[in-house]
């Protein structure tokens, strides 16, 4: 059987762009020789493939031995990167400095140690430009490595300098660990377990956050202590449906790009989770004004993107910018409209399998489903949902209990009433087993197992006091998870007044930009 596996290789090949494709091959004519034919031999081979196969690779070049292969190809990795180096070096600080620190070495290695440690006072200052405060630590290693190996007179008082400078430097480090650490800590804990469920969860994550975070309000001194210390208090404000708080501090990781621009061209991807954020963060509010502006100069900011090299950047602002475009349909109710973005989004997240998290192709999923849902197609959302239910994954637990309860609803709506009892009780027993179900969720499957044996004339008003029991419950902060995800207020409307979902929402929308 043929070899199909993913092969890194050929990943990368296939990631690379025609200008990239285009820069390798004269990169090859300048530095290969022609014993290394083979290499690109193989790499126009894997280039011509749309599925990696091995068996398939080795009858089309002959002269490639399988023997061979993995040597071959190790030889051909490590070109490509290193013609990408190239490519890349003027967008990338990191890459500059790397370069700068890998010359200073080779001087010194010859030597020439004045001419080392004057290239490593200007790495130190283009460090300190661009708050790159590892490249300044490694910086300042060789400098002190220098100085106590040789007599350099290069400066009088330098032991002294060297200290304090390393000094500021290693608490800067300390610092910086901490909170990035912090971040990313429960950053992991929403991404498992999704918003906080119950007062336990809030009190555990409380615990942990105030155990971790710095008591000493000097220690933000720079540009990354201020960013995972704003990550920080977002990740712990939205685990906890803090929606305000989780707002002020997006706000401000936005901000901090804003007043050093630079910045943003070199740490992209965290420019773009905050703009993200931002965005997340005026949906669940509601604030649709506020919404708009930050939607459009997200949408500014994806087309100067485009003529970057940085395709991780453009996957990432794909993922995030399509989910506002849902959301922002969402806030006005525009269902129909949304729908238009599907065959869009589809394409891509097939186009983008390989780079795509599991995670963010399950909200992809949600969302999808719930557009079908409010646009009336019950049975596409029921297809979108069971893509969720079927996909085994401890990813987002909160995200496969509403996509089983929603799935429940669109087959109510459908009349699928042989299915319903079924599948009340597999809901329940998975929603209690992940410890998932609040008083909103027992309250929807308590009335969905008893509506079907109600004569029509009662049903509406059984849903008249359904609605009425949850709307006592829509401001209560551990019930906020069941509105946020399922807009079940909208739907009840909906039954009540015999409106379609999206009629209801879309004059919601309306009554509440006009007040």
């Amino acid at each position: 059987m043929p070899n199909r596996s993913t092969d890194a290789l050929f990943q990368l090949i296939r990631s690379l762009q025609k200008a990239e494709k285009r820069n390798f091959k004269l990169y090859a004519k300048r530095n290969f020789s022609n014993k290394d034919l083979r290499i690109l031999q193989l790499f126009d081979a894997l280039d011509r493939m749309d599925l990696y196969d091995e068996e398939q690779l080795l009858k089309r070049e002959p002269s490639i031995k399988k023997e061979q292969l993995s040597n071959i190809k190790a030889k051909l990795s490590k070109e490509i990167l290193a013609s990408l180096r190239l490519l890349e070096a003027e967008e990338n600080i990191d890459i500059q400095l790397h370069e700068q620190l890998d010359f200073a070495r080779i001087l010194y290695n010859k030597g020439l140690y004045l001419q080392s440690l004057k290239l490593l006072e200007k790495i130190k200052e283009m460090a300190r430009a661009n708050h790159q405060i590892s490249f300044l630590t490694q910086a300042l290693f060789m400098v002190k490595k220098i100085e106590s190996l040789h007599i350099t007179r290069s400066m009088q008082d330098k032991a002294e300098q060297l200290e304090r400078e390393s000094e500021e430097v290693a608490s800067r480090v300390t610092t910086i660990t901490v909170l990035s650490n912090l971040a990313l800590q429960l950053y992991s804990w929403y991404i498992k377990h999704g918003h906080a469920r119950n007062e336990d969860d809030e009190a555990a994550v409380t615990v942990y956050f105030k155990k971790k975070l710095p008591t000493e309000l000097d220690y933000l001194k720079g540009f990354y202590e201020k960013l995972y210390f704003y990550q920080s208090y977002c990740w712990y404000a939205f685990i906890r449906q803090d929606f305000l708080m989780y707002y002020r501090y997006t706000q401000k990781w936005v901000d901090l790009f804003e007043a050093e621009p630079f910045m943003i061209g070199i740490e992209t991807a965290h420019y773009i989770k905050g703009m993200h954020n931002l965005l997340t963060a005026h949906f669940y509010l509601r604030n649709h004004k506020k919404f708009l502006p930050a939607l459009e100069s997200f949408e500014q900011f994806n087309q100067q993107l485009q003529e970057s090299h940085n395709e991780n950047n453009k996957i990432q602002t794909f993922v995030y910018l399509h989910i506002s475009k849902i959301n922002l349909h969402f806030l006005e109710g525009n269902f129909e409209e949304a729908l238009k973005l599907i065959p869009e989004i589809t394409g891509k997240l097939k186009e983008y399998e390989l780079y795509l998290d599991k995670h963010r192709v399950l909200v992809f999923y949600y969302k999808i489903a719930s557009l079908y849902f409010g646009a009336g197609d019950y049975e596409k959302t029921i297809d979108y949902l069971n893509k969720i239910i079927n996909w085994k994954t401890d990813l987002r637990t909160d995200l496969q209990c509403y996509a089983r309860l929603l799935h429940l609803i669109a087959h109510y709506e459908l009349d699928n009433f042989k299915l319903i009892e079924y599948l009340i009780r597999s809901v329940y027993r998975f929603m209690a087993k992940m410890n998932n179900l609040s008083r909103v969720e027992e309250e929807i499957l308590k009335f969905l197992k008893s509506s079907f044996y109600l004569p029509a004339k009662q049903l509406t008003p059984a849903f008249e006091e359904l609605l009425t029991r949850l709307k006592q419950l829509e401001h209560n902060r551990f019930e906020t998870r069941a509105f946020v995800y399922l807009d079940i207020i909208s739907w009840l409307e909906s039954k009540v007044t015999k409106q379609p979902l999206e009629e209801v929402i879309r004059r919601r929308f309306i009554d509440s930009a006009q007040s």
